[in-house]
């Protein structure tokens, strides 16, 4: 059953790690009841209320809202958890531990984790899109991507990026190809830059809560808007599909508040 509703998401062109969530979350609810009604349904809601974060509960909420549409009982779906919006950004690396991170890892040798970082910081990319990038569009500055509504995204890679990349893809004899790959010649895994980038993180005194590939496309798109203010066109940069996604960006971290405040308040 699980492998055809897996069949059913796909065909709907839903993102792979979306369909991995949904499909988990349906062998959770079956993990603990053996059939699908309301009050088994309320009970499991409830479990995840409890045990998860909203934005984590909703996702076994919007997973099992799935299955029972394709095991024909939409009656029986559940109502989203409200999820409250804080105004402030959580966790973005500051742009003085951007640069200093990159010209540790650039000191230690560390090449090719200071380009990882560089390319997404300059690019807005997400992980999963960084790992698609070729020697090829470095070449051509960019890369095209289909999105999950069927649109392509393009992603622009800055020229003097580029320069420095092509000049260390020189020099590492990498011509073609994927061009972030490990050393068994295998393109990355999501958990190995993460715990890569947690240990550098560490080795270099900067807090492991701001080093993680999403932070980058965050410090992205603080430091366009910092210098032209163009709240559309960063969407479109981002491939957000509501502009309204877009707009956490005109808030300051937590950080930056709490400077603020340091600064001003001095009754």
């Amino acid at each position: 059953m699980h492998k055809k509703f897996e069949d059913h998401l796909r065909k709907k062109n839903l993102a792979n790690n979306t369909i991995r969530s949904y499909s988990t979350a349906v062998e959770r609810y079956h993990s603990f009841y053996d059939t699908v009604n309301k009050t088994n349904l309320l009970n499991f809601k409830e479990h995840c209320v409890t045990h998860y974060k909203p934005a984590s509960a909703n996702i076994q909420i919007f997973g099992l809202n799935q299955y029972l549409e394709y095991v024909g009982r939409e009656d029986l779906k559940l109502k989203s958890v409200k999820v409250q919006q804080k105004r402030y950004l959580e966790n973005v690396i500051s742009n003085e531990d951007y640069q200093n991170l990159k010209k540790r890892m650039k000191k230690d040798g560390r090449m090719k984790w200071y380009f990882m970082v560089w390319f997404m910081a300059a690019t807005g990319a997400r992980i999963s899109e960084l790992l698609q990038i070729k020697v090829e569009h470095v070449h051509a500055g960019h890369i095209d991507l289909c999105t999950k509504g069927g649109k392509i995204r393009r992603i622009y890679i800055p020229k003097t990026l580029v320069a420095a990349a092509l000049e260390w893809l020189e020099s590492q004899q990498i011509e073609s190809g994927f061009i972030f790959r490990n050393r068994w010649g295998r393109l990355i895994s999501r958990e190995g830059i993460y715990q890569s980038l947690q240990k550098y993180a560490k080795e270099y005194g900067i807090d492991p809560k701001v080093v993680y590939p999403h932070s980058f496309r965050h410090r992205f798109a603080k430091n366009f808007l910092e210098k032209y203010n163009d709240i559309a066109l960063l969407a479109d940069l981002m491939g957000h599909e509501n502009i309204e996604t877009t707009r956490i960006y005109l808030r300051m971290t937590a950080g930056e508040q709490y400077s603020i405040v340091n600064k001003v308040v001095t009754w």
